[in-house]
């Protein structure tokens, strides 16, 4: 039996792969790649590399083993996440892993906003498969904001179409802590967990902080969905993915990443990661 770690060599993989190492030995980790060149580190600390390609179903029949427990990282690409999550989910059938824990997003079923459709469809198939399983429903991540700092403080505004909506994020490092423990430890199957930090703050209060940790003048710049979805493609942005983040706004100013109900703090047995911290090291 092997510990899986499915995209692990993505920035929230290696995370949980960090925190696997420090609760077990490397030896009972494998990780699952597409590129071996570039899991040569993971190799190096010891973990068992399994190459395999979600968008290749049959790469996928020699990555779990029986009584594996496996974790599904949800594809980074928009749109064609079900059909790779679904091969995922049929080799994980097929092998008869023990557990299958899933990232999807914070809401899960009653998510209403389009970035969590194929998150959806993914836990139907893994719930029709039969496989036991975790779902992992991440909320957002301070660093889908703080990684554009650098843009933030050239123009001194942080931009959006929230307006006074809340978004209780937390660390990616937050989240992988709480795949860790699921994949470790005891009572966790078939079991569902709504992860988010555990307080919630607005854009412009984000704004407000950034300004007071740099000492540069960032305001806070509240736009019609229109004129944000135009800012957005004239960064360079592809037209489809600026519309879901668009959308994403849309959900946070109707408050449906907002929730604070504590189930990432008590996975993880201490606070989440204020967003100050986050904004913090990224000045560094």
């Amino acid at each position: 039996m092997s510990i899986v770690v499915t995209g692990a060599t993505g920035a929230l993989g290696r995370l949980v792969i960090d925190e696997l190492l420090d609760r077990v030995p490397a030896g009972e980790i494998a990780a699952v790649v597409r590129d071996e060149a570039k899991a040569a580190d993971l190799a190096a600390r010891g973990v068992e590399l399994r190459v395999a390609d979600y968008d290749r179903p049959e790469t996928l029949a020699g990555a779990f083993r029986a009584g594996d427990r496996v974790l599904l990282i949800s594809g980074n690409e928009v749109g064609r996440r079900v059909p790779q999550h679904t091969a995922v989910i049929e080799a994980a059938r097929a092998a008869g892993v023990a557990q299958l824990a899933y990232t999807g997003i914070l809401g899960g079923p009653e998510a209403d906003f389009e970035l969590a459709a194929e998150h959806k469809e993914t836990e139907e198939a893994i719930l029709a498969s039969g496989l036991p399983h975790t779902f992992l429903r991440n909320g957002w991540y301070h660093e889908n904001y703080t990684a554009n700092l650098g843009a933030v403080l050239e123009h001194g505004v942080v931009v959006g179409s929230a307006g006074d909506g809340r978004i209780a994020s937390a660390a990616r490092a937050d989240y992988a802590a709480a795949a860790a423990a699921v994949l470790t430890g005891e009572g966790h199957l078939n079991a569902v967990y709504e992860l988010s930090g555990d307080h919630a703050w607005s854009l412009a209060e984000y704004a407000a902080e950034v300004a007071a940790q740099s000492g540069r003048t960032v305001v806070h710049s509240d736009v019609p969905a229109a004129a944000h979805l135009e800012i957005l493609k004239g960064a360079g942005l592809p037209e489809g993915f600026a519309a879901v983040l668009v959308d994403v706004d849309a959900a946070i100013a109707r408050g449906a990443l907002a929730g604070t109900g504590g189930d990432l703090r008590r996975l993880i047995g201490r606070p989440t990661t204020p967003v100050a911290e986050a904004i913090s090291r990224a000045l560094a």
